[in-house]
């Protein structure tokens, strides 16, 4: 590949991190791209070369880089989109102990729900999600 090929690959994923929240995998990716372009415009690499110079760079990028920047760059307070249903009311699809799961129903779809209070759920009961702990939502009492 040209390269011109490589910087032109590498303001794709960057732009595209614009449009689709990956947590700067995409800017990862876009960044070595356009190293290897940078490389590949003084130096005569081969073709298998530029490309295990973009694996190695990819791969050093993630593991010493990503993490750092994304926490840097992530506003303070910002949540994942999950914990967007945190205050809203679930509704109760089966009984479930204290402790135990089961499933709930929220914004039309079936979620998984831990009931971390102390008495039994009843399916038709409302209760307030109050925290995420994985793809899990923990629920808490009756809601009137």
């Amino acid at each position: 590949m040209p390269w011109w090929g490589w910087i032109l690959v590498g303001a794709i994923l960057l732009g595209s991190e614009l449009f689709v929240t990956t947590e700067f995998y995409l800017v990862v990716f876009g960044i070595a791209a356009m190293t290897v372009g940078l490389l590949a415009s003084g130096l005569d690499l081969t073709v298998w070369q530029q490309w295990t110079a973009f694996g190695v760079l990819a791969v050093v990028f993630l593991v010493f880089f990503r993490a750092r920047v994304w926490s840097w760059v992530q506003q303070p307070g910002s949540e994942r989109p999950m914990d967007g249903v945190l205050g809203e009311y679930a509704t109760i699809a089966q009984r479930i102990e204290p402790g135990g799961l089961g499933n709930a129903e929220l914004r039309g779809s079936v979620w998984k729900v831990r009931n971390v209070g102390d008495t039994p759920l009843q399916p038709g009961d409302r209760v307030l999600a109050e925290q995420m702990d994985g793809l899990t939502i923990q629920v808490r009492g009756r809601a009137s």
